[in-house]
């Protein structure tokens, strides 16, 4: 053992039963008693001691003689960590009291009124604080974290807490400078940054100090700091090696400031920065997301930004519980940011309601606009932080000017205009020139908007929508796309949001794409699509003829349906009941770009990211999987986006702890994230036909369709498997066939095997076929998807097997209807009917069934449909023979709502086949339904 290992254990072994008191009256060890039970030469001792104090590992207690103990025994004492480095002090009194002193000195730090500052945003005040009190100066830091996460917050309080610890001089400056102001022009932007000589460029007409000189003593903010070109960072690290500079026009750095610098950046420094710049800056800081953020953080956060409007419009503030989740749910890609914005229009728009109340000002659900009131139907998925929510708030929640709290003294991101005055005086100009309210309420409202929007838009920093949906798709499709959309919007005469031009330019390129590969659109569910919305469908026939003409192609039918799917979710409402999708892959910011690029491009689908920074156990990752899955899960399933690795295995464990359905795709890119939201947001697809669909997606570039030779020229083929390859499978074989009927183009086989022997079977079909699926009651485990018969007959098997056919180039006819569910009913009426045809009636029971699904707003499953029309056709041959069923429980029970449906319902019978429901017979089915 070396020497200085064994003097600090004895100090160690010596100290190590203390408590407080014994530590108060034995205080230390000195050099020389050391020495003496050692048996080593004290100035060896003294030596060591020093080096241990270096170290950081004993205090010096500078008595008469000098004490030293071990700093890890005082930690565990006092439940508390020390400082870094040496620690020397006149007494023990001073760490011994060092907890309270710490408390006092906490409560009146900047950071303490920081909302996050003791829960999400804990680690990130700790580094802050490192930062700041590092000898001599502070180190730089860089702040890392999405567009609206709190970066320039972050930067000021970072200010303010350095003047408090009187790291700063109270008027020590603090510049802030966006370096995307100037991105595109390095010589100005490095002008600015470092100053200029007369004559150094054309238009340097006089010599100009730069924002270093003017940060001289201070801190310097550098916003959006991955735009500095590699020259401004290759002088921006040479001056925090050395404090000295040179402007722009001058070839000696002869020049000195003392700066302490904080960058801000969206981007990964990694991939956005310098090496060398990077490796100056020591401290990286990563602000979480407000998705990230604790539901008391989130409706702290609200309450914060709702007391700062009160304070300037100094009335009282009443907003709706409802209101408060919405105002959640819509906070998205833009964070904090974005819910600002939101805020002050909402207050901004209440306040011209309210303008004749003196009293306060009314927020309420229903006077959100459109836009945020969708965050309540997004946050419903999300059940766990709803309940949370409505324990932090009651049914009302009241904001008083007085709750103010300033935790910078001037926000450079604020308005800086009052605009609570511009609505007054406007509205004072527009009573005194008669106009009415309804006029002054528009107008102002726009005003609003307006005056808004432009000021974020000049501050918003992170690259814009446009040149990121560049990045997918070409300009030409882009710039075709827009036309397109002015188009619509003349035609409708509505103004159309960015999210449709991408959907639109996505769906474009990749329809060229399916064409280039002679593959059609994936997507099955286009039932009755023309005759419900003929006004969008005519529309998207103009859109086809301005395709064709554009890349001289033919446009099938298909399209013009998904397109008319398209122009007419712009004037509905999008209902929350899709398909799940979490994004996880390895890195610690790689899902987040993806799920963060996606929203910004097609909004708010159901989609989460989990990254997984390398570090982290597996394990880890799975709970925060099936924790998530459970949150989000709205009853259609989870599609799991992950990258590479144990990921791509955790869909089985994730059903089996949660049991919810759960497909996986791995090797996920930003293009598949894009693609997987459009189809189940706008294409409603369901999961397994969005999985489906996305198997084979190579994003929205031309790739070459890969063709297997040997199976050229080999007629496809669906087999079907049941027990004794006779009775169920001719049945099962005629279901699946009725099914194909439905499906042009080209014969598909179906042909039926039995369980026995089925390697061989398979086997001896696979030489004459390509099997594209496999139906029946045992998966055959070969290399094409599997449907369930429980699946066929529920529903969804049958729209996969269509979703697979149609991946073959294969067209669905616009009227196919459900073959399972007539066959199935047909079946069954022919064993229970005796005096009509079931062959006669069941289209009428179909169109019953379809018309209690439309009044209702319900989609039964198969099983559902089949056990109503058995019994409706079962309880029209009783009103035949004049047997029907006498009600005999209380009717004021039975949903008065589901009566009147099918009392409606029931005039289909009297029109076609002249027969009536009896009133009795009616109360019996409404049970049923419900």
């Amino acid at each position: 053992m070396k020497r200085i290992e064994r003097i600090y254990n004895y100090i160690v072994e010596k100290t190590s039963g203390f408590d407080i008191a014994a530590l108060k009256q034995k205080c230390g060890f000195s050099s020389l008693e050391i020495s003496e039970n050692l048996n080593i030469l004290r100035n060896n001792v003294s030596k060591e001691l020093n080096e241990l104090l270096r170290q950081g590992k004993i205090i010096k207690i500078k008595v008469r003689p000098v004490l030293y103990i071990d700093k890890a025994c005082v930690e565990k004492l006092i439940n508390k960590k020390l400082q870094e480095g040496p620690i020397e002090i006149k007494s023990l009194d001073e760490i011994l009291n060092y907890e309270e002193k710490m408390k006092k000195l906490e409560e009146g730090s900047p950071f303490s009124r920081l909302i996050g500052g003791q829960g999400s945003l804990r680690n990130q005040v700790e580094q802050a604080k490192a930062a700041i009190l590092y000898p001599p100066n502070g180190l730089h830091t860089l702040i890392v974290g999405q567009t609206g996460v709190g970066k320039t917050l972050f930067a000021n309080m970072m200010y303010n807490q350095a003047k408090y610890v009187k790291r700063l001089k109270e008027d020590a400056p603090f510049i802030v400078f966006n370096c995307a102001d100037y991105y595109n022009n390095p010589q100005l932007l490095i002008s600015h940054l470092f100053g200029h000589v007369k004559g150094a460029y054309t238009g340097a007409d006089s010599d100009k100090s730069g924002i270093v000189e003017k940060a001289d003593g201070g801190i310097l903010f550098l916003d959006e700091i991955h735009r500095l070109p590699p020259e401004g960072q290759e002088m921006l690290f040479y001056f925090m090696d050395t404090g000295k500079f040179n402007r722009l026009g001058e070839t000696e750095r002869n020049r000195q400031s003392s700066v302490l610098i904080i960058g801000a950046t969206t981007e990964d420094p990694n991939s956005s920065l310098l090496k060398t710049f990077i490796r100056r800056i020591p401290i990286v800081i990563n602000i979480p997301s407000f998705e990230k953020r604790s539901v008391k953080e989130k409706v702290d956060l609200i309450k914060y930004l709702l007391a700062n409007e009160a304070h300037r419009v100094n009335k009282v503030i009443k907003i709706e519980n409802e209101a408060v989740k919405a105002i959640i749910g819509s906070t998205s890609y833009g964070n904090i940011g974005q819910m600002k914005s939101n805020i002050q229009l909402i207050c901004a728009t209440a306040f011209l309601n309210s303008i004749n109340n003196k009293d306060y000002i009314d927020i309420t659900f229903e006077s959100l606009p459109s836009n945020i009131k969708s965050g309540l139907f997004y946050l419903s998925g999300k059940r766990k932080e709803m309940e949370d929510i409505s324990y932090y708030i009651d049914s009302q929640l009241v904001i008083t000017p007085e709750g103010h709290n300033v935790l910078i003294d001037k926000d450079p991101y604020d308005p800086p205009f009052n605009l609570y005055k511009i609505i007054e005086d406007k509205a004072a100009i527009l009573k005194d020139g008669g106009a009415d309210d309804e006029y002054i309420n528009n107008f102002i409202t726009t005003d609003i908007n307006i005056h808004i929007k432009s000021f974020y838009n000049k501050v918003k920093n992170d690259e814009d929508g446009r040149s990121k949906i560049l990045k997918i798709v070409n300009e030409d499709i882009l710039e075709f796309s827009e036309s397109v959309m002015l188009m619509i919007e003349k035609k409708m005469n509505k103004k159309l949001n960015d999210r449709f031009l991408y959907a639109l330019s996505l769906h474009l390129s990749s329809f060229l794409n399916r064409l280039s590969n002679h593959q059609n659109l994936k997507y099955t569910n286009i039932e009755g699509i023309i005759n419900d919305k003929r006004a969008e469908f005519n529309i998207a026939l103009e859109v086809k003829g301005m395709i064709e003409k554009k890349y001289n192609v033919v446009v099938p039918k298909i399209e013009v349906i998904y397109l008319t799917i398209l122009i007419s979710s712009i004037t509905e409402e999008q209902t929350n009941t899709h398909v799940a999708i979490i994004v996880a892959a390895h890195g610690s910011s790689t899902a987040s770009s993806m799920v963060n690029v996606t929203k910004q491009l097609l909004g708010d689908g159901v989609i989460e990211a989990i990254d997984m920074p390398l570090e982290v156990n597996p394990t880890q990752i799975l709970d925060e999987i099936i924790e998530k899955a459970k949150e989000i899960d709205m009853g259609k399933g989870i599609l799991l986006l992950v990258d590479m690795g144990s990921l791509s295995n955790f869909d089985s464990v994730i059903m089996e702890k949660t049991d919810i359905k759960v497909k996986t795709i791995d090797m996920v890119t930003t293009p598949l994230v894009l693609e997987a939201v459009r189809k189940a947001n706008i294409l409603g697809m369901d999961l397994d036909a969005l999985y489906n669909s996305l198997k084979e997606f190579r994003g929205y570039s031309k790739v070459e369709e890969e063709v297997e030779e040997e199976n050229v020229n080999k007629k496809r083929a669906i087999i079907t498997i049941c027990s004794t390859g006779e009775g169920t499978a001719v049945k099962l074989k005629e279901l699946v066939e009725n099914i194909v009927k439905g499906i042009k183009e080209e014969e598909i086989e179906v042909l039926p095997i039995s369980i026995n022997d089925i390697k061989k079977e398979v086997i001896k079909i696979k030489n004459s076929y390509k099997i594209i699926a496999s139906v029946g009651i045992l998966d055959p485990k070969i290399e094409v998807p599997f449907i369930s018969l429980e699946e066929l007959i529920s529903g969804n098997g049958e729209r996969t097997l269509i979703s697979i056919i149609q991946r073959k180039s294969f067209k669905i006819e616009e009227n196919h209807e459900n073959t399972v569910v007539k066959d199935l009913c047909e079946d069954s009426l022919n064993q229970f009917l005796t005096y009509l045809n079931p062959s006669k009636i069941i289209s009428v029971l179909y169109e019953f069934v379809s018309f209690l699904e439309k009044n209702k707003k319900v989609s039964f499953n198969n099983a559902t449909k089949i056990r109503i029309m058995v019994h409706v056709g079962c309880a029209l041959e009783r009103m035949v023979i004049q047997d029907g069923l006498e009600y005999k429980r209380e009717r004021d029970k039975v949903d008065k709502h589901v009566v009147e449906i099918i009392t409606q319902a029931n005039k289909i019978f009297k029109d076609t086949i002249n027969i009536t429901l009896s009133e009795d017979e009616i109360l019996f089915l409404a049970e049923i339904i419900e």
